[in-house]
């Protein structure tokens, strides 16, 4: 029989959340099929068997080719994004498969998602935007319309994807994307697997988009969709009953901050996000939560800093010499030593700045280079360059060929 399968994705300091999800969609759909895309590495210590999801596939078992280094190139957000696509092609190839569901760790379901099933039946991929109204006010274009254009213009929390041969190839095409471009790199026209989306309705014939106010309601949308009623009696929106909310940015304060300016007043809104604050605080208790990232350390237990892993994301030499960079003693080694040289200042009390001129120009991202078929000797040192190099360098990342060009004339 042929069954629904839902999957997010997450490390492990989101289980919590994960299992407030999980647990929502069990409570409205027990016939789903769910599973998390971990990214993170598994541990026999961690004990996942009383979770409410059926299935874990960790990163390191999807298939991706050059794994390790592949891993390396993201922050921990940009890898929960970025095996995305490869999850859901794992699904779609599932021969239980009729459709795939994904959703983000940081939603919840409030009432049954049969609508968006349906749409399933005549679409290949169906997509939730964003915003399904025009602003009315000056502040909120500039938060929201104009956030759309930075960061696309439908949200990835939610995508729904059917196991035909369109929904194959969008997940294909949306793999080999995210591959090299899963960052989150606005000036450049990437955010993390988001921006991509922006496409797919001119790319596949038989993409829909879902524009019930009920779906993925969160505070960029708020403004124009009618919050009423209470957890207890039952959550609408412009009538219609509460589908799932996206409590995005919640960490950081940044959601209370946008419902408090685009809801104030509305009473329904404050309780959906105090109720949210106070379940995941004592979710956050949970000792699952308070796992360390197995990918933010070198192997001596030395942070990895973004500008270590653009660096590595944006040299094919470096990548090939250091085909295992989580080694302390190779590419961190080499980072202390020559990466100082070619990166003044990326280590120093203002690395924002010096990560703006790291990222000034787009890179291709990681090279496919096969294990053992490198540019030098895996274990060999990258060259130190002249100290005249070093400097063409730093010039040709701040400002390109054109500065290079201006100093040599």
């Amino acid at each position: 029989m042929k069954k629904v399968h839902v999957f997010t994705s997450a490390a492990f300091n989101y289980i919590p959340k994960v299992r407030l999800l999980f647990e929502s969609l069990r409570r409205h759909h027990p016939e789903l099929v769910l599973h998390l895309a971990l990214a993170d590495r598994l541990h026999p210590g961690n004990d996942l068997s009383r979770e409410p999801f059926d299935h874990v596939t960790a990163v390191e078992d999807l298939g991706i080719p050059n794994t390790t280094r592949w891993i390396f190139c993201h922050r921990i957000v940009e890898l929960a994004t970025a095996i995305k696509p490869f999850m859901l092609a794992k699904l779609l190839e599932r021969d239980d498969c009729e459709k795939v569901l994904y959703m983000d760790p940081d939603t919840v379901a409030f009432s049954r998602l049969d609508d968006v099933l349906a749409a399933l039946d005549a679409h290949s991929v169906v997509l939730t935007p964003h915003l399904t109204m025009p602003e009315q006010t000056l502040d909120a274009v500039m938060d929201n319309e104009i956030s759309c254009l930075k960061h696309g213009v439908y949200n990835l929390g939610f995508v729904g994807v059917k196991a035909d041969e369109q929904g194959r190839e969008f997940a294909h095409w949306w793999g080999e994307r995210i591959y090299r471009f899963c960052r989150d790199d606005i000036k450049n026209g990437l955010f993390t697997d988001q921006r991509w989306i922006d496409l797919v309705p001119a790319f596949f014939s038989t993409t829909g988009i879902l524009r019930t106010p009920r779906l993925n309601v969160a505070t960029w949308n708020i403004r124009r969709r009618k919050l009423e009623g209470t957890m207890r009696d039952g959550i609408r929106v412009n009538g219609e009953p509460l589908g799932f909310y996206h409590f995005t940015g919640f960490d950081s304060g940044a959601h209370k901050a946008m419902a408090d300016k685009h809801a104030d007043g509305n009473t329904t809104v404050a309780e959906l996000v105090q109720w949210y604050l106070d379940t995941t605080s004592r979710l956050a208790q949970d000792p699952l939560a308070k796992v360390q990232w197995a990918y933010g350390t070198f192997s001596d237990g030395t942070p990895i800093t973004p500008a270590q892993r653009i660096a590595y994301r944006d040299r094919p030499d470096l990548q090939a010499a250091f085909p295992d960079p989580f080694r302390a003693d190779g590419y961190a080694q080499w980072w202390q030593q020559q990466g100082q040289l070619e990166y003044p200042g990326v280590d120093s009390a203002d690395p924002k700045a010096a990560l703006e001129r790291l990222t000034v120009h787009l890179s291709p991202g990681l090279s496919p280079v096969p294990p053992g078929e490198s540019i030098r000797s895996a274990g060999a040192p990258v060259a130190h360059p002249s100290p005249l190099l070093v400097r063409a360098h730093r010039v040709w990342k701040q400002e390109g060929i054109k500065g290079v060009l201006r100093r040599l004339m």
